[in-house]
């Protein structure tokens, strides 16, 4: 690796500094593994033509890179979606995902998509958990909207169902509802997953 001295020198010290204070909640040693890949890919792309870097090489690789704070959410958000990847839970997925959209437009509609469908899955698994608490009102009601029109309305039983609504499924809900719910559950999972591994292959880090 080639020496800097002076100007480039602190250049160079000044923007990973920066970088690592945004880099808060990365483990220390896998930082210390990116800041170190970093340095180097800086003072390579400074030397191409095998020359000692000078201030205006190293200020054209910095302006490359983007701004200290612009690199910091790349590599945040490559390191959430590395523990998305690994993980099974989907409490854990949804608090992942959440903290990636604070990072990305695309993040937070992988993020919305995700909460759709567990929220879904969930409330037709409640739904076939509590048809047998509120026999009378937990299930699919078919709700009339108007002369020829008509709404489904999934409830879980609390409160009075509409006038003229009819339960759909009646009992059914129980088998259907749980089998459903938990194909939402782990298709949603798998959505995430999925989601994750395709936007970290897309990802071209400096270092790489």
């Amino acid at each position: 690796m080639p020496t800097v001295t002076g100007d480039s020198h602190q250049k160079i010290d000044a923007y990973i500094a920066r970088l690592r204070k945004r880099l808060r909640g990365i483990d220390e040693q896998e930082l210390r593994e990116i800041l170190e890949e970093l340095r180097g890919h800086i003072l390579d792309k400074s030397t191409a033509s095998g020359q000692e870097p000078t201030a205006a090489a190293v200020d054209r690789t910095l302006a490359s890179l983007g701004t200290p704070e612009q690199l910091a959410g790349e590599y945040l958000a490559d390191n959430l979606l590395a523990q998305a990847e690994v993980s099974r839970s989907p409490l854990r997925i949804v608090q992942i995902l959440f903290r990636w959209a604070s990072l990305s437009v695309a993040g937070f509609f992988v993020f919305l998509g995700s909460i759709v469908g567990y929220f879904l899955g969930a409330s037709l698994i409640l739904c076939a958990l509590l048809k047998p608490v509120h026999p009378q009102t937990a299930g699919l009601w078919k709700i009339p909207a108007g002369a020829e029109e008509s709404a489904f309305s999934l409830h879980l039983g609390f409160g009075s169902v509409p006038p003229g609504a009819s339960d759909v499924l009646g009992w059914w809900i129980i088998p259907i509802g749980f089998v459903v719910g938990c194909a939402l559950v782990m298709l949603t999972t798998r959505f995430g997953l999925g989601c994750a591994r395709r936007f970290r292959r897309l990802r071209n880090f400096p270092p790489a």
